[in-house]
């Protein structure tokens, strides 16, 4: 009895355990498919932006055929249903390539530009862009979470009985993976230093360079200048005692 209740217990145990992984491979696989909802109610969303877009560019730019055309075939490539995340990051992309084309038509159009209604798209346009970012970072991170409990042990042997099989991430592919390469044609231009920066004093080690103070001759040094005398003339012991008074009179001879 003691070794059957034993058994017992160890089966149960280990249906738990299966029954618990088994649950946290559904979760995961069910907030994956949620996030790809949400991604593709905002593609949606893009894509109706797009059309209304295209509509009132050809209002100013209808002779612009092939460039419309080619955003409208875009789109509709990207609306095509049953398409993997790989296949829908790769027709937005070719899509997001199109409108930029578009967009760059319609700077040279200053009626376009100044259309309130085109306005209010592009401003939208910008703001589902940035919530079909936020949904893809969301769906990315649940499908590693999914990818990891699906290749790991002992999840795996899980998930290969009941085949759950590993989500595909919506990554950017082409052109969205580089950066924008900005340059205002300043690359090789030779920029002077601040008007007061002051280049620090050469040290004793190093040699005088051309315009260095050792190079340059010492001024001459000014003369010393001399104290003037001024000249007295010797004074006569039979002169005058006040210089007031005239020369003194001879004596008179004697008799």
């Amino acid at each position: 009895m003691i070794t059957a209740i034993i058994i017992i217990v160890v089966v149960l145990l280990l249906v738990g355990v299966v029954v618990g992984m088994y649950n946290g491979l559904i979760k995961l696989r069910n907030l994956v498919q949620e996030a790809w909802r949400q991604i593709d109610v905002e593609l949606t969303r893009r894509h109706d932006l797009i059309g209304n877009l295209v509509e009132t560019v050809k209002g100013y730019a209808a002779h612009e055929r092939g460039t419309l055309e080619d955003v409208i075939k875009a789109r509709s490539a990207a609306m095509a249903p049953n398409q993997s995340p790989g296949q829908q990051a790769e027709s937005e992309n070719m899509l997001s390539q199109a409108l930029g084309r578009l967009l760059a038509i319609a700077e040279a159009y200053p009626d376009l530009k100044a259309n309130q209604n085109f306005m209010a798209l592009q401003q939208e346009l910008t703001s589902t862009e940035d919530r079909i970012a936020s949904a893809r970072r969301y769906y990315n991170a649940t499908v590693r979470d999914l990818n990891t409990k699906v290749e790991t042990v002992p999840t795996n042997f899980i998930a290969g009985m009941f085949g759950i099989r590993q989500a595909e991430y919506f990554e950017a592919v082409g052109e969205q993976r580089e950066a924008p390469k900005v340059d205002f044609g300043q690359r090789d231009a030779t920029i002077p230093p601040p008007s007061g920066y002051a280049p620090s004093a050469p040290s004793a080690s190093t040699p005088p360079g051309p315009q260095s103070p050792a190079q340059t001759p010492a001024a001459p040094a000014a003369p010393e200048a001399t104290p003037t005398v001024e000249q007295t003339q010797p004074i006569d012991p039979a002169g005058p005692t006040n210089p007031g008074e005239g020369p003194a009179a001879p004596p008179a001879p004697r008799v």
